[in-house]
């Protein structure tokens, strides 16, 4: 890994998915439908897709919402010395232990605080191109998540992960979805829907 970014630390954490946080000013690098990465040592890493970011109040911006004639230098202020972090919600779609990627839930989470990294285009493409896109049946299964607009984000983003042969993964991604969810009309049709606004 040649440039690791920092995007957040982890809150909370179960087996499918995680909770991370992040300074306001951290927030320009995570994305929705992004694969990110908890790496906890000995050759072992969770991989997960951004599914939700979100910022929670606090009482100081209830108050500042209702007040007139904020100044800029309080809203400079609230935004970047912010003690509330900005959560970011995590579906686990996959592992790796010793050099090889697993499209399965992983064996244990990540524990508070670890650090979450965002994946570069190599580690992107690389987990992408494991398997026979095993880690769709998480992101499907994914109880409460906009599925389409989750699969559309994260399909717009690794193919240009893979670069010239983008295209081509694409294609053969959106060819498994349509068998994955053949019997599942009206899934069907909102992941065709979302994945028509990326073309």
């Amino acid at each position: 890994m040649n440039q690791q970014i920092e995007i957040g630390r982890l809150l909370s954490a179960g087996i499918s998915g995680f909770t991370a946080g992040c300074r306001v000013n951290q927030l320009s690098v995570p994305s929705f439908g992004a694969l990110v990465r908890a790496p906890l040592g000995d050759g072992y890493q969770v991989y997960g897709l951004i599914h939700d970011i979100h910022i929670d109040d606090d009482g100081l911006v209830r108050q500042l919402v209702t007040a007139d004639n904020v100044s800029a230098e309080v809203m400079k202020d609230n935004r970047e010395r912010r003690i509330v972090p900005v959560e970011m919600s995590v579906l686990a779609v996959g592992y790796e232990q010793d050099g090889k990627i697993h499209h399965l839930l992983p064996p244990r989470p990540p524990l508070s605080l670890d650090v979450i990294y965002l994946c570069e285009d190599k580690d992107l493409a690389r987990f992408t191109d494991t398997g026979r896109f095993g880690y769709f049946r998480h992101i499907l299964n994914g109880k409460d998540l906009p599925i389409g607009e989750v699969l559309a984000a994260h399909l717009l983003q690794a193919g240009k992960a893979h670069g010239a042969n983008g295209d081509a993964w694409r294609e053969k991604a959106v060819q498994e979805l349509i068998t994955l969810l053949r019997d599942d009309y009206p899934t069907l049709m909102s992941v065709l829907g979302a994945l028509a606004d990326i073309s």
